[in-house]
């Protein structure tokens, strides 16, 4: 056994990333387990887990260092995403034509995709909506305070924020916000029991989720309008456009990606401010000053998406160790953020942080999140409208954390406020 952080023992026998119990465990054991993996002369070989919907593959490796992960994000013609980024398995074309968006490609393919998609998705379009973002983080907290205190954080403020955003931007009528917020539980779920209660049907219900999603924006492309889905449809690069196809694959990545990984951003930050008074009291006492900071350390803490999967292209030696061609890793961007080596005391809540950067949103290189500037708008608002009006609001409790490898998510948080709010 060794001893890693504060009491908390752990041996390499005890660690399976491969085992969802592992993802169960209390947050200090997991801590320390990948403490000990960082603290390893090599990165350590781990069997794939069992799927009912396809054969067993031959392992990965577990990519845990901030330095490793840098460096092979930066490389991606050596460690390639077109295998597949989302899932250790190689799933079948089916899955493909759901989820083969430009996340799961190499170029040429993503630099096409990316160039296409770059037009219409940009930070001038985004900033038509920044107003757009103020609107609804002040109608949420409106109607968090009529409401009263004691609900679910979650479901009442997190997670609406970012889903009407993306669906505004999309062009998606408020009348398909739920089909667009269940379908993503679904994709993200990880096979969560509250999402997929019968895990032999994983495939199915992964699959209709996303048949759900394609069959909505072929409709909504069909129907034109104001929103990206028009402008993406119409988009024409060097003769170049985006087939039905790949319009809809990269609307599943837009709505479950700007839906997901944003909401789950601001619950944890609530639940790290609740933890941490020192950080509110520092954050407060100078509010626009410091939220970029704060912005910067709830994604570091959060990495609301805990790894992506590459796959060697040929042999190559990084760090010392020697991969093989065809090799799988997976780049754990949770265990990079708490790296000692970059972050001091880096399991600390510190919101005047200086080092960094973090990989919260994906390491450089042409993979780094297409949707970041939005998502640290969304999260910005979002507490400044909280902790101007409700500046003691808190979480009530553990939260109710996503069964999950992939997505470090927060199911429910109950959240509470005892002042009176500043209407």
């Amino acid at each position: 056994m060794v001893l890693v952080g504060a009491g908390v023992t752990v041996s390499l026998s005890d660690i399976n990333l491969s085992d969802i119990a592992f993802w169960e465990r209390p947050m200090a054991e997991r801590e320390a387990a990948f403490a000990l993996l960082r603290a390893q002369a090599a990165p350590v070989w781990f069997a794939e887990p069992e799927i009912s919907f396809g054969p067993q593959g031959p392992g990965y490796y577990a990519v845990v260092r901030h330095a490793d992960i840098v460096e092979a994000s930066r490389s991606p013609e050596i460690f390639s995403s077109g295998r597949g980024s989302t899932s250790i398995q190689d799933l079948g074309s089916e899955f493909g034509e759901y989820f083969g968006s430009m996340i799961n490609m190499d170029d040429p393919r993503h630099a096409r995709l990316r160039r296409i998609v770059s037009r219409s998705f940009t930070p001038k379009m985004i900033k038509q909506f920044e107003a757009d973002v103020q609107v609804e983080a002040t109608r949420i907290v409106d109607d968090l305070i009529a409401r009263g205190p004691g609900c679910d954080f979650v479901t009442e403020v997190a997670a609406k924020l970012p889903l009407k955003i993306i669906c505004d931007m999309m062009g998606v009528g408020p009348e398909h916000y739920q089909t667009v917020f269940d379908a993503s539980n679904i994709i993200l779920s990880g096979g969560d029991p509250e999402f997929i209660q019968d895990i032999s049907r994983a495939a199915e219900l992964l699959l209709g989720a996303g048949q759900c999603l394609q069959d909505l924006v072929v409709s909504l492309a069909a129907e034109g309008g104001d929103g990206l889905i028009t402008s993406l449809t119409s988009a024409n690069i060097d003769g170049e456009k985006l087939t039905m196809q790949e319009l809809g694959s990269f609307f599943i990545l837009l709505v479950v990606a700007g839906n997901e990984t944003t909401r789950n951003a601001i619950s944890h930050g609530l639940h790290l401010f609740t933890e941490n008074p020192d950080q509110r009291a520092l954050l407060l006492a100078d509010l626009d000053g410091r939220l970029p900071g704060a912005v910067e350390e709830i994604v570091r803490l959060a990495s609301p998406v805990a790894w992506m999967r590459r796959t060697l292209t040929r042999d190559h030696e990084m760090n010392g160790h020697l991969y093989r061609k065809g090799d799988k890793v997976l780049l754990y961007y949770w265990a990079a953020n708490r790296d000692e080596a970059v972050f001091t005391d880096p399991y600390r809540f510190d919101i005047q942080r200086t080092e960094g950067p973090h990989v919260g949103f994906g390491g450089p290189g042409p993979h780094f999140c297409l949707g970041a500037h939005l998502a640290r708008r969304e999260i910005t608002v979002m507490f400044r409208e909280l902790f101007t009006r409700i500046p003691d609001i808190r979480s009530v409790g553990e939260p109710d954390r996503l069964r999950s490898s992939f997505i470090n998510g927060i199911k429910h948080l109950d959240c509470d406020f005892g002042s009176a709010p500043l209407t």
